[in-house]
């Protein structure tokens, strides 16, 4: 099994950036894609980005194009989300999900992910 672990959330004024890192442990992440989700209060864990296993595709959801990027180094066992121009609606907690995939296309959905974080708290102030 996969142990993935994030950091680096943390309070941050609008316009201001963040890294998030998701460090797995127990198996390589070579052989796994792997995703960012979040959850605001009060709504549903909502899709942010994901990578594929070689990381030469990756996938954002439209709230988030062009200001956050997610990246891999897999020597590191470790997948990134680089978070800039932040708003006050990124307000959230993020979590780092993995599936064993070797598929090029990686999943979007939840549902698609076995093995999740404990989550690290985001909060932007205006």
């Amino acid at each position: 099994q996969v142990q993935v672990v994030e950091s680096g959330g943390g309070l941050v004024q609008a316009g201001g950036s963040l890294r998030l890192s998701c460090a797995a442990s127990g198996r390589t992440l070579t052989t796994y894609a792997a995703g960012w989700f979040r959850q605001a209060p009060g709504k549903e864990r909502e899709f942010v980005a994901s990578i594929n296993w070689s990381g030469v595709r990756t996938i954002y959801a439209d709230s988030v194009k062009g200001r956050f990027t997610i990246s891999r180094d897999n020597a590191k066992n470790t997948v990134y989300l680089q978070m800039n121009s932040l708003k006050p609606d990124d307000t959230a907690v993020f979590y780092c999900a993995a599936e064993r995939s070797t598929s090029v296309v990686p999943g979007t959905r939840s549902g698609e992910y076995d093995y999740w974080g404990q989550g690290t708290q985001v909060t932007v102030s205006s």
